[in-house]
């Protein structure tokens, strides 16, 4: 349903990086969100349909760098000689696998996936509610998107145990509480937003910063 949300880490946190300094009150319109992530049965059909050689899905930047690039399809697939997908793994081709999270997509692949599919990508302070927040109060804001309890290997595909995306449909103990799946650990998601700072932004002194 949205409303005001309070995007960023609360000040009392443990610890948390400077670009997630500080909460602060953002609107959110009433908005929708998939389940799971994209994965690569759902990504290559845009790629069979021609998702790469028709500018309509494509803004203008999107556009020009596919024409610098020469691409196709995302670098690091090829079809074998029956047709069927491979995607580069390592130094390895392997058959694709369908149900996985897609990876390796940049954001103006993403986007024009979106554009193709009827759909748009997530704002920020969309996916950030939609994996802490609940249904009772968006800014009671869980640790995990599951609750407080440590990550598992029951709950998150982390620290490259699989060595690859799993499926995006797997480990339903990591479901939200508005039941979106996944959403720490298999794979990094793209949002709408522009990187940049939150207000009153000042850098941390890390070292090799």
């Amino acid at each position: 349903e949205g409303g005001s949300y309070l995007l960023g880490a609360k000040q009392d946190i443990e610890f948390c990086f400077d670009n997630e300094k500080w909460q602060h009150p953002i609107e959110v319109a009433p908005f929708s969100i998939a389940r799971a992530a994209t994965n690569y049965q759902q990504y290559a059909a845009f790629v069979d349909h021609g998702g790469y050689d028709n500018p309509a899905y494509w803004d203008e930047d999107g556009w020009n760098w596919l024409e610098k690039n020469g691409l196709k399809q995302p670098d690091g697939w090829k079809k074998d000689e029956d047709g069927n997908w491979l995607i580069k793994h390592f130094d390895q081709w392997l058959p694709m696998f369908p149900d996985a999270a897609v990876i390796h997509i940049c954001w103006h692949e993403a986007n024009a996936y979106c554009r193709w599919a009827n759909r748009r990508l997530p704002s920020e302070a969309e996916w950030e509610l939609a994996a802490s927040g609940t249904p009772e109060n968006i800014n009671e804001k869980r640790t995990y998107p599951w609750g407080e309890e440590q990550p598992t290997e029951n709950r998150a595909n982390m620290n490259s145990r699989a060595m690859r995306t799993i499926d995006v449909g797997a480990l339903p103990g990591s479901d939200s509480a508005f039941g979106c799946r996944q959403m720490i650990g298999n794979t990094w998601e793209w949002t709408a937003d522009t990187f940049g700072p939150y207000p009153g932004f000042t850098p941390d002194m890390y070292q090799d910063y």
